[in-house]
Protein backbone atom coordinates (compact mmCIF):
# COMPACT_ATOMS: atom_id res chain seq x y z
CA UNK A 1 0.00 0.00 0.00
CA UNK A 2 1.22 3.13 -1.04
CA UNK A 3 2.32 5.74 2.23
CA UNK A 4 1.17 8.76 1.50
CA UNK A 5 2.43 12.45 2.82
CA UNK A 6 -0.99 12.99 5.16
CA UNK A 7 0.32 9.14 6.75
CA UNK A 8 3.72 10.79 7.48
CA UNK A 9 2.88 13.92 8.83
CA UNK A 10 0.15 12.37 10.94
CA UNK A 11 2.54 9.99 12.46
CA UNK A 12 4.55 12.78 13.34
CA UNK A 13 1.63 14.70 14.72
CA UNK A 14 1.70 13.27 18.10
CA UNK A 15 4.35 14.66 20.12
CA UNK A 16 6.11 12.15 21.55
CA UNK A 17 6.43 9.98 18.60
CA UNK A 18 8.27 13.42 17.41
CA UNK A 19 10.62 13.59 20.25
CA UNK A 20 11.52 9.53 19.34
CA UNK A 21 11.77 10.45 15.32
CA UNK A 22 14.00 13.20 16.64
CA UNK A 23 16.06 11.27 18.58
CA UNK A 24 16.72 8.79 15.70
CA UNK A 25 17.58 11.73 13.69
CA UNK A 26 19.78 12.96 15.80
CA UNK A 27 21.61 9.70 16.46
CA UNK A 28 21.30 9.39 12.25
CA UNK A 29 22.93 7.22 10.52
CA UNK A 30 23.14 4.97 13.77
CA UNK A 31 20.79 2.15 14.60
CA UNK A 32 19.06 2.44 18.00
CA UNK A 33 18.09 -0.15 20.02
CA UNK A 34 14.60 0.01 21.62
CA UNK A 35 15.45 -0.13 24.93
CA UNK A 36 17.91 2.52 24.52
CA UNK A 37 15.37 4.66 22.91
CA UNK A 38 12.84 3.75 25.91
CA UNK A 39 15.40 4.84 28.55
CA UNK A 40 16.45 7.93 27.41
CA UNK A 41 13.38 9.32 26.30
CA UNK A 42 11.87 7.43 29.76
CA UNK A 43 9.08 5.27 27.49
CA UNK A 44 7.32 2.35 28.94
CA UNK A 45 8.92 -0.67 26.64
CA UNK A 46 5.27 -1.07 25.75
CA UNK A 47 4.62 2.84 24.83
CA UNK A 48 7.72 2.62 22.73
CA UNK A 49 6.79 -0.35 20.68
CA UNK A 50 3.76 0.98 19.60
CA UNK A 51 5.47 4.80 18.89
CA UNK A 52 8.24 2.56 16.81
CA UNK A 53 5.68 0.75 15.17
CA UNK A 54 3.51 3.70 14.17
CA UNK A 55 6.54 5.52 12.86
CA UNK A 56 7.79 1.92 10.82
CA UNK A 57 4.05 1.94 9.00
CA UNK A 58 4.64 5.33 7.92
CA UNK A 59 7.82 4.30 6.35
CA UNK A 60 9.75 7.27 8.74
CA UNK A 61 11.88 4.69 10.66
CA UNK A 62 13.70 1.22 9.53
CA UNK A 63 13.95 -2.11 11.67
CA UNK A 64 16.90 -4.41 11.77
CA UNK A 65 18.24 -7.20 14.14
CA UNK A 66 21.28 -7.31 15.64
CA UNK A 67 21.63 -10.39 17.70
CA UNK A 68 18.28 -10.39 20.12
CA UNK A 69 18.08 -6.99 20.31
CA UNK A 70 16.01 -4.99 17.52
CA UNK A 71 17.55 -2.06 15.88
CA UNK A 72 15.87 1.42 14.52
CA UNK A 73 17.43 4.26 12.45
CA UNK A 74 16.06 7.16 10.42
CA UNK A 75 14.83 6.45 6.79
CA UNK A 76 16.80 9.45 5.33
CA UNK A 77 15.02 9.23 1.73
CA UNK A 78 11.72 8.77 3.23
CA UNK A 79 11.98 11.86 5.26
CA UNK A 80 13.72 14.09 2.29
CA UNK A 81 10.62 12.52 0.08
CA UNK A 82 8.04 13.82 2.16
CA UNK A 83 9.51 17.51 2.35
CA UNK A 84 10.12 16.99 -1.18
CA UNK A 85 6.62 16.31 -1.63
CA UNK A 86 5.67 18.87 0.87
CA UNK A 87 7.54 22.08 -0.63
CA UNK A 88 7.27 20.35 -4.25
CA UNK A 89 4.91 23.50 -5.73
CA UNK A 90 6.48 26.16 -4.04
CA UNK A 91 9.80 24.93 -4.73
CA UNK A 92 8.75 24.16 -8.31
CA UNK A 93 7.85 28.11 -8.69
CA UNK A 94 9.90 30.27 -5.79
CA UNK A 95 12.85 28.19 -5.57
CA UNK A 96 14.40 30.54 -3.90
CA UNK A 97 11.98 30.02 -0.85
CA UNK A 98 13.27 26.65 -0.19
CA UNK A 99 17.05 26.60 -1.65
CA UNK A 100 20.03 28.15 0.51
CA UNK A 101 23.01 28.91 -0.94
CA UNK A 102 26.24 27.35 0.36
CA UNK A 103 30.18 28.28 0.10
CA UNK A 104 31.55 25.44 -2.07
CA UNK A 105 34.30 24.40 0.47
CA UNK A 106 34.28 24.77 4.43
CA UNK A 107 37.32 26.16 5.14
CA UNK A 108 37.90 28.90 2.78
CA UNK A 109 40.56 30.37 4.75
CA UNK A 110 43.29 28.04 5.10
CA UNK A 111 44.57 30.26 7.91
CA UNK A 112 41.67 29.93 9.98
CA UNK A 113 41.56 28.17 13.16
CA UNK A 114 39.10 25.81 13.49
CA UNK A 115 37.00 25.02 17.08
CA UNK A 116 35.46 21.92 17.80
CA UNK A 117 33.39 21.02 20.97
CA UNK A 118 33.64 17.03 22.73
CA UNK A 119 30.79 15.99 24.66
CA UNK A 120 30.09 13.48 26.78
CA UNK A 121 27.60 12.95 29.45
CA UNK A 122 29.97 13.83 32.55
CA UNK A 123 33.10 15.37 30.89
CA UNK A 124 35.37 13.47 33.00
CA UNK A 125 37.02 10.61 30.92
CA UNK A 126 36.14 10.36 26.77
CA UNK A 127 35.66 14.23 25.91
CA UNK A 128 38.59 15.58 28.12
CA UNK A 129 40.51 13.38 25.90
CA UNK A 130 39.27 13.90 22.69
CA UNK A 131 40.07 17.78 23.54
CA UNK A 132 43.63 17.12 24.84
CA UNK A 133 44.35 14.73 21.86
CA UNK A 134 42.79 17.25 19.11
CA UNK A 135 44.67 19.98 20.62
CA UNK A 136 48.18 18.27 20.52
CA UNK A 137 47.38 16.36 17.02
CA UNK A 138 45.84 18.57 14.87
CA UNK A 139 48.22 20.36 13.80
CA UNK A 140 47.77 24.05 14.81
CA UNK A 141 44.60 23.67 12.72
CA UNK A 142 42.27 23.28 15.70
CA UNK A 143 41.23 24.74 18.66
CA UNK A 144 39.72 21.72 20.83
CA UNK A 145 37.25 21.98 23.96
CA UNK A 146 34.88 19.47 25.85
CA UNK A 147 32.08 19.62 27.75
CA UNK A 148 29.45 17.77 29.74
CA UNK A 149 25.52 17.72 29.81
CA UNK A 150 25.66 17.21 33.64
CA UNK A 151 29.22 17.59 34.38
CA UNK A 152 31.60 15.92 37.11
CA UNK A 153 33.43 17.80 39.62
CA UNK A 154 36.83 17.39 37.56
CA UNK A 155 38.60 14.93 35.37
CA UNK A 156 39.03 11.30 36.19
CA UNK A 157 42.65 10.91 38.08
CA UNK A 158 42.77 7.60 35.01
CA UNK A 159 42.16 10.09 32.67
CA UNK A 160 44.94 12.84 33.49
CA UNK A 161 47.62 10.25 34.81
CA UNK A 162 47.34 8.21 31.14
CA UNK A 163 47.37 11.68 29.54
CA UNK A 164 50.95 13.06 31.37
CA UNK A 165 52.37 9.67 30.21
CA UNK A 166 51.52 10.36 26.86
CA UNK A 167 52.72 13.51 27.01
CA UNK A 168 49.87 15.88 26.66
CA UNK A 169 49.81 18.83 29.17
CA UNK A 170 46.87 18.60 31.39
CA UNK A 171 47.19 21.68 33.68
CA UNK A 172 44.15 23.04 31.73
CA UNK A 173 41.57 20.63 31.11
CA UNK A 174 38.70 20.53 33.69
CA UNK A 175 34.94 19.43 33.77
CA UNK A 176 32.51 22.14 32.63
CA UNK A 177 28.99 21.88 31.26
CA UNK A 178 27.91 22.71 27.25
CA UNK A 179 26.22 25.70 28.92
CA UNK A 180 29.51 27.56 28.61
CA UNK A 181 29.16 26.95 25.01
CA UNK A 182 25.29 28.28 24.10
CA UNK A 183 25.19 31.27 25.71
CA UNK A 184 24.48 34.67 23.02
CA UNK A 185 28.22 35.47 23.33
CA UNK A 186 29.97 32.04 23.24
CA UNK A 187 32.57 31.19 21.09
CA UNK A 188 31.40 29.74 17.98
CA UNK A 189 31.80 26.19 17.24
CA UNK A 190 33.21 24.57 13.60
CA UNK A 191 32.17 20.87 15.04
CA UNK A 192 30.13 19.38 17.56
CA UNK A 193 30.82 15.78 18.15
CA UNK A 194 28.95 13.76 21.17
CA UNK A 195 31.45 10.48 22.30
CA UNK A 196 28.96 9.33 24.58
CA UNK A 197 25.30 7.46 23.58
CA UNK A 198 23.48 8.96 26.52
CA UNK A 199 24.15 12.96 25.39
CA UNK A 200 23.58 12.13 21.67
CA UNK A 201 20.35 11.07 22.54
CA UNK A 202 19.88 14.11 24.54
CA UNK A 203 17.60 17.09 22.62
CA UNK A 204 20.64 19.33 20.75
CA UNK A 205 21.17 22.84 22.16
CA UNK A 206 21.12 26.00 20.05
CA UNK A 207 24.41 26.13 19.17
CA UNK A 208 25.71 29.77 17.97
CA UNK A 209 26.81 29.92 14.44
CA UNK A 210 25.47 26.29 12.86
CA UNK A 211 28.46 24.02 13.60
CA UNK A 212 28.70 20.79 11.91
CA UNK A 213 27.99 17.56 14.36
CA UNK A 214 28.55 13.63 14.33
CA UNK A 215 28.69 10.83 17.03
CA UNK A 216 31.57 9.45 18.00
CA UNK A 217 30.33 7.26 20.56
CA UNK A 218 32.50 4.61 22.29
CA UNK A 219 32.67 2.34 25.42
CA UNK A 220 32.78 5.17 28.89
CA UNK A 221 36.46 3.79 30.63
CA UNK A 222 35.53 4.70 33.95
CA UNK A 223 32.40 1.69 34.10
CA UNK A 224 35.03 -1.29 33.54
CA UNK A 225 34.42 -3.51 35.50
CA UNK A 226 37.48 -6.45 36.14
CA UNK A 227 40.93 -6.25 37.43
CA UNK A 228 42.74 -3.46 37.74
CA UNK A 229 44.96 -4.01 34.73
CA UNK A 230 41.44 -4.70 33.25
CA UNK A 231 40.25 -1.29 34.07
CA UNK A 232 43.74 0.59 32.95
CA UNK A 233 43.59 -1.68 29.71
CA UNK A 234 39.76 0.34 29.07
CA UNK A 235 41.18 3.69 29.41
CA UNK A 236 44.42 2.42 27.03
CA UNK A 237 41.72 1.28 24.61
CA UNK A 238 39.45 4.52 24.38
CA UNK A 239 42.26 6.63 24.61
CA UNK A 240 43.62 4.74 21.26
CA UNK A 241 40.21 4.74 19.42
CA UNK A 242 39.88 8.49 20.18
CA UNK A 243 43.87 8.78 18.87
CA UNK A 244 43.03 6.99 15.90
CA UNK A 245 39.62 8.65 14.77
CA UNK A 246 41.03 12.46 15.74
CA UNK A 247 43.90 11.89 13.75
CA UNK A 248 42.07 10.71 10.68
CA UNK A 249 39.38 13.94 11.24
CA UNK A 250 43.10 16.23 10.90
CA UNK A 251 44.16 14.83 8.20
CA UNK A 252 40.95 15.55 6.10
CA UNK A 253 41.16 17.94 2.43
CA UNK A 254 39.06 20.46 4.31
CA UNK A 255 40.01 23.29 1.66
CA UNK A 256 38.28 20.69 -0.69
CA UNK A 257 35.28 19.55 0.34
CA UNK A 258 31.80 20.88 1.21
CA UNK A 259 29.02 20.93 3.62
CA UNK A 260 27.81 17.18 2.33
CA UNK A 261 30.71 15.93 1.93
CA UNK A 262 32.46 16.85 4.55
CA UNK A 263 29.61 15.31 6.55
CA UNK A 264 29.60 12.05 5.33
CA UNK A 265 33.54 11.82 6.04
CA UNK A 266 32.88 12.76 9.94
CA UNK A 267 29.76 10.28 10.11
CA UNK A 268 32.61 7.36 8.56
CA UNK A 269 35.36 8.28 11.25
CA UNK A 270 32.60 7.89 13.80
CA UNK A 271 32.16 3.89 12.88
CA UNK A 272 36.22 3.57 13.10
CA UNK A 273 36.49 0.37 14.96
CA UNK A 274 39.50 -0.03 17.35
Amino acid sequence: MEIMIHDRLGALAHPKRLDLFRLLMRRYPDSVAAGEIAEALAFKPNTTSTYLNALKTAGLIEQSRSGTSLQYTANLPAVRSMFDELLGGCCQNRPDLCLQTSETRVRLNPHRIMNALFICTGNSARSIMAEAILNTEGKGLFRAFSAGTAPSESPNLNVLELLRQKGYDTSLLRSKSVDEFTAPDALEMDFVFTVCDHAANESCPAWPGQPMSAHWGLPDPVKAEGTHAQRQLAFQQAYGLLRNRITAFANLPFETLDRISLQHKVDDIGRMAD
